[in-house]
């Protein structure tokens, strides 16, 4: 049996402000780091009308309190058994999800808390320079940045975007160096809807 490659595009969110852990997530989304932005990314990344996108890795990196930094890494099985092959991801149940990966964090290890779903405590540099050890052809979303409908993008791109107080200057300086900067336009737009714009121009180049 010979296994179809499936093209794979990641998503790097970078937030200051997340919970890095589960009890300090409030009723409140505004008020809990911001999360509401975090938990429209994750939407954004993965749903469409009627389906669940199958080619999409997304990277949650949270710098907020108590415990900063957590890297929450999401690409959703959609194949098996739900409740033992899988997990049945809404839109709505985003927010107790990753709950439940902060809680289930496990110090000294990357843990997987659903089949997809794994947690680790790991900062944003090293995330990014790991893609870049693959060999991963990495952007970075900048509105001083090239038009992202004029660039050459290879098969399993990585894009990397902040939230709304975005990237930190140490860490922006340094990527600036190491991706290659590209915007999507001319206004400014949430982080949610910047992943689905990066989604559709991926889309349809058929990458």
């Amino acid at each position: 049996m010979i296994c179809k490659h499936i093209d794979m595009r990641e998503f790097i969110y970078y937030s200051r402000t997340a919970p890095t852990a589960g009890q300090a997530i409030k009723e409140d989304l505004m008020k809990s780091g911001r999360l509401d932005i975090a938990i429209h990314s994750v939407i954004a990344s993965f749903f469409l009308s009627h389906k669940m996108r199958t080619d999409v890795k997304l990277h949650l990196i949270f710098a907020g309190p108590p415990d900063p930094v957590k890297h929450l890494e999401m690409k959703p099985v959609m194949e098996g058994i739900t409740g033992i092959d899988k997990i049945y991801l809404s839109k709505k149940n985003v927010q107790d999800v990753i709950k439940k990966m902060l809680y289930k964090y496990k110090e000294g290890k990357k843990n997987q808390v659903f089949p997809g779903y794994w947690i680790e405590k790991k900062n944003f540099m090293e995330v990014v320079n790991e893609l870049i050890d693959e060999g991963k052809q990495v952007f970075i979303l900048d509105a001083d940045g090239q038009d992202i409908r004029e660039v050459d993008i290879k098969p399993n791109p990585v894009f990397i975007l902040g939230d709304h107080r975005g990237l930190p200057d140490k860490e922006y300086k340094r990527l600036k160096k190491l991706a290659t900067p590209v915007t999507i336009g001319p206004n400014t737009y949430f982080a949610s809807h910047t992943v689905a714009i990066v989604n559709n121009e991926l889309d349809r180049r058929g990458i």
